[in-house]
């Protein structure tokens, strides 16, 4: 049996060092900035918010934000864009009736919620201003949506639910836009049976194309 000689400096092996700059970033205080920075939103608006309140709301330096986000306009569009790619998911409950009334209840769920009661309406006065803004918005609330109705149109006409001549964006807004209506702009309670009812009219207003 050989021994083994004792590690010294010259037969230690070498440690792997980091690329110089490199920083590792710690996801607990990423998502901490992240949930900060909506309640920055909901709070004082995107033209009131700043890299000093949101640090100071997440409990950490100016620093660990301009690590991960140069300004406070790409960590916006940075959670936005996450907003888009996790999408609305695709209901298949077999009727054109149960898949828009699957898809009104998520949508209702989420603009309910009171961050996003407020955080969806000043960024969409923000995207007049910024471009960027204007792209990441219909990135996550418009793009994702039409091809969630896409494939419910598609699935309807193969049933035979609907014509072929269906359009999925006229869908989309019968589906959504009166929801949008009722909850982001006008602010009211939803009466007792409205999903349901809402569900029956776009369901007859996309049978009579």
């Amino acid at each position: 049996m050989t021994k083994t000689d004792p590690e010294t400096p010259a037969n230690r092996p070498p440690r792997r060092r980091a690329p110089a700059g490199a920083a590792v970033l710690r996801e607990d205080v990423t998502d901490a900035i992240r949930a900060a920075v909506f309640a920055e939103l909901a709070a004082v608006g995107f033209a009131r918010m700043s890299i000093e309140g949101i640090a100071r709301r997440a409990g950490v330096g100016k620093t660990a934000v301009y690590r991960r986000w140069k300004s406070k306009l790409s960590l916006v569009l940075d959670l936005v864009s996450a907003f888009a790619e996790q999408g609305l998911p695709v209901p298949h409950t077999g009727s054109l009736y149960g898949d828009i009334r699957a898809l009104l209840a998520v949508a209702s769920l989420a603009l309910r919620h009171p961050i996003a009661s407020q955080v969806i309406p000043d960024l969409l006065v923000e995207s007049v201003r910024h471009p960027e803004i204007a792209d990441a918005i219909k990135a996550a609330l418009l793009d994702g949506q039409q091809g969630v109705a896409a494939v419910v149109v598609r699935e309807a006409v193969e049933r035979g639910e609907l014509p072929a001549s269906a359009d999925p964006d006229r869908a989309l807004d019968l589906i959504v836009g009166p929801l949008y209506w009722r909850l982001v702009v006008v602010k009211g309670p939803l009466p007792k049976g409205y999903l349901d009812d809402l569900a029956l009219a776009a369901v007859a207003a996309l049978k009579a194309v």
